[in-house]
């Protein structure tokens, strides 16, 4: 079965979020170490010639992780504008369940390596905003649409965009269409703030896009503004390889 997907990788919006009002924010709770679940996201890409080659030996890694003790959420993209480009998400329990299976990672990198033209880029994450079933597990059917965001601002902008970004995802699931908005915060790096969506479909995520500036408040629109932009630009079709 194949589903139509889409990767965004939103990054540096560093001037527009100093430039967010300097009201006092309530600063968002650390998450306490080996707390779970854990959201793990690896990004790849291989040479274009040897790219089915590497579906070839990934598809056996994909099955197998999907059957693994503590393994809660699993999606293997591909990028169809690009088929050379790929993109991991598992989610786990705890962070023994991550380290657990770092071993079965490394070998997936190792084997992989001979063909890769980028090396593997992992980032383990936990959830600040994550409601609706398992990621992968989406109801609707028909060709769904990931979107893949990660934003990075400058850490004094950090909880006045955390804020921002969970008012996003709380009216972006009422958007018909919708099937997950999770806002996610990177270990160590708690101004880096990926972004994992769900739609029905292409148009209703475009749809979404257009509306969102309208849904946040005036103050924080311009930031808004610029990640759906930066959003927009570098936005590409994946599709899920099993």
């Amino acid at each position: 079965m194949t589903a139509r997907h889409r990767f965004a990788l939103v990054i540096g919006l560093m001037t527009a979020a100093m430039s967010l009002s300097a009201a006092a924010q309530t600063p968002a709770p650390a998450p306490a170490p080996n707390a779970g679940p854990v959201y793990v996201i690896t990004f790849f890409e291989t040479g274009a010639a040897t790219a089915a080659k590497a579906i070839a030996q990934f598809r056996p890694y994909a099955a197998a992780t999907r059957k693994q003790d503590g393994n809660q959420g699993f999606l293997a993209l591909q990028e169809i504008a690009r088929p050379s480009r790929f993109a991991i998400v598992e989610v786990w329990r705890d962070k023994p369940a991550v380290e657990a299976h770092a071993a079965a990672l490394a070998a997936l990198r190792d084997q992989l390596q001979p063909l890769l033209t980028s090396p593997f880029d992992t980032r383990t994450n936990y959830g600040l905003s994550v409601a609706g079933p398992a990621i992968g597990a989406e109801p609707g059917g028909g060709n769904p649409v990931y979107v893949l965001t990660h934003v990075d601002v400058f850490p004094p902008g950090k909880d006045q965009t955390i804020d921002l970004l969970k008012q996003l995802a709380d009216a972006s699931r009422k958007e018909s269409g919708n099937l997950r908005f999770d806002v996610l915060q990177q270990e160590g790096r708690a101004n880096h703030l990926p972004l994992v969506e769900a739609w029905r479909d292409e148009g209703a995520e475009r749809t979404c896009a257009r509306r969102a500036h309208a849904r946040v408040p005036r103050e924080a629109r311009a930031i808004a503004r610029r990640a759906l932009r930066r959003a927009a630009l570098h936005a590409s079709a994946l599709s899920q390889l099993d």
